[in-house]
């Protein structure tokens, strides 16, 4: 299984100036960058992470997958989301921060089951209030 997530770099930089969006994506590329570093526990073969900015075509960097949503007569493409490819080359995609945090989050228990290592990753007051 493959996955790749996609943040926005503005928002992960904090520079959109929206403080809540800001801690959910850090949080969302903390837990991420745990998730890949013991992804060989949980059978992950990659974890691909990418900071997409404007103008960026998705940002796929190994998973061709975008969401794209409708606004007024534009079609805008997502700048957060989550692929995973299971062995069958399905995709999954999560568009929605509460989703992604959720799968990286359980993975992230995965890992811990099969570990002594400490795994944990220190969430936002934004993102505990998500996962609530």
């Amino acid at each position: 299984m493959r996955m790749e997530l996609r943040v926005c770099k503005h928002c992960y930089e904090g520079t959109h100036g929206d403080e809540g969006k800001t801690a959910i994506t850090r949080d969302m590329v903390a837990c991420a960058e745990r998730v890949r570093e013991y992804k060989d526990l949980i059978g992950l073969d990659s974890l691909y992470i990418a900071k997409v900015e404007e103008g960026d075509v998705g940002g796929a960097e190994a998973l061709p997958a975008t969401v794209a949503h409708i606004e007024g007569d534009q079609v805008t493409l997502a700048d957060t989301q989550l692929v995973m490819e299971d062995g069958d080359g399905n995709l999954l995609v999560y568009p929605e921060p509460e989703d992604v945090l959720e799968v990286l989050t359980r993975n992230i228990d995965q890992i811990s089951e099969q570990t002594r290592q400490d795994v944990t990753v220190e969430l936002s007051v934004e993102s505990a209030e998500l996962l609530s």
